[in-house]
C-alpha cells in the first residue's frame, strides 16, 4: 500500500510537501526513481499534491448543462407541438387517425357494461365537472391570491406578478379554445351534431380549462413551497388533469384525440409558463446569492 515517504531525521521538509532535494523520490514497490514526482504533479486542488488532473467527475456540470438547455429548450414542446399539429389535421381532414377514436370509445363502453361500477361512474362524472368554468377558474385566481400574499409575506419580489397571471390565464383559455371548436366542428361521440352557432367537441375545453386552471394554479403556489411540498402539489396536479381527460372518455363525453389535443394544447401553454416565470424573484429582497443562486422557492 503506497503511503506518503517518510522524512528523513535532521532532512529538511520544504513546505509544499516535495521529496528533499538531495535525495531523488523512490517509488517503494519497485525501488526506482518515479518519473513524475509528486510534488511536481499538477493537482486540481492546491494544497493537495499527488491528485490526478482532470477529476472526471467535475466534467460533468460541465456537460449536463447544454443538454439540460436543449432539453428544456427544444426537446419539451416539439413532440408535444407534432402531436397537436397532427391531430388537428386529421380531425380536419377526417383521416385514417379518427379511426383510433372509435376503437377507444368501443373498448371503454365494453369495459363499463362488463364492470358496472358504480364507483368508477361517480369518479367519471366527478373528474369531468372539475373541469367546467366552475370551479376550476375560481381555483385558478385563489391560488393567484394566495401565492400573492405568501410572497408578500416572504418579502420576495415582485409578489403581486400571480396576481397578474392567474386572471390572464383564465383569459387566455377561451382564447385557445373557442375558435378551434368553431373552426374543426366537430360532432360529439355519441353522434351529437353541431348546431347552428354552436361549437364542436374538438379541442376538449373541459381538459384545457382544467388543465390550464389547476397547472398554472400549482406553478403560481408552488414558488412559495419547499421543495418536497412543491413537487407532491405539482404530481398531483398532473393525475387531476389526466384524471379529468380520462373522465370525460369514460362518461362518453368526448373523443380520445379532443382530449389528447386539450393535453397538448394545456402542456404546451405550462411549458411555456415555466419558463418565463422569472426564477429571480424567489429570492428574498436583500438576500445576497449563496451557492445555489440564493433561490427561494
Amino acid at each position: 500500500m503506497d503511503s506518503e515517504p517518510q522524512p528523513t531525521v535532521n532532512q529538511p521538509i520544504s513546505e509544499d510537501n516535495q521529496a528533499p532535494s538531495t535525495a531523488p523520490p523512490q517509488d517503494r514497490s519497485t525501488g526506482r526513481p518515479a518519473h513524475t514526482p509528486r510534488g511536481a504533479r499538477s493537482g486540481d486542488h492546491p494544497g493537495r499534491p499527488g491528485a490526478l488532473p482532470p477529476a472526471p467527475g467535475r466534467l460533468l456540470p460541465a456537460l449536463a448543462h447544454p443538454l439540460a438547455t436543449i432539453r428544456d429548450s427544444l426537446l419539451t414542446p416539439l413532440p408535444l407541438a407534432l402531436v397537436l399539429a397532427l391531430v388537428s389535421w386529421q380531425v380536419a381532414v377526417a383521416g385514417p387517425l379518427l379511426g383510433l377514436d372509435r376503437w377507444v370509445r368501443h373498448r371503454v363502453g365494453d369495459l363499463r357494461e362488463t364492470l358496472h361500477s358504480g364507483l368508477l361512474d361517480w369518479l367519471g362524472h366527478l373528474f369531468s365537472d372539475l373541469g367546467s368554468t366552475v370551479p376550476a377558474i375560481p381555483v385558478l385566481l385563489g391560488a393567484g391570491a394566495l401565492a400573492a400574499w405568501r410572497s408578500r409575506r416572504a418579502g420576495l419580489r415582485r409578489w403581486w406578478l400571480p396576481l397578474l397571471l392567474a386572471p390572464c390565464a383564465a383569459l387566455l383559455i377561451p382564447l385557445l379554445v373557442v375558435p378551434a371548436k368553431a373552426y374543426f366542428a366537430r360532432g360529439g361521440p355519441l353522434g351529437q351534431p353541431v348546431g347552428p352557432g354552436a361549437w364542436g367537441w374538438y379541442p376538449s375545453g373541459h381538459t384545457t380549462t382544467a388543465c390550464v386552471s389547476y397547472g398554472v394554479g400549482a406553478l403560481l403556489l408552488g414558488r412559495t413551497l419547499s421543495g418536497p411540498a412543491r413537487r407532491v402539489l405539482h404530481a398531483s396536479t398532473v393525475l387531476l388533469g389526466l384524471g379529468v381527460g380520462l373522465g370525460l372518455i369514460w362518461c362518453v363525453y368526448h373523443w380520445f384525440l379532443d382530449v389528447l389535443a386539450g393535453w397538448c394544447l394545456s402542456a404546451l401553454v405550462l411549458w411555456t409558463l415555466a419558463r418565463g416565470l422569472p426564477h429571480d424573484d424567489a429570492r428574498p429582497r436583500g438576500t445576497a446569492a449563496t451557492g445555489d443562486g440564493g433561490r427561494r422557492y
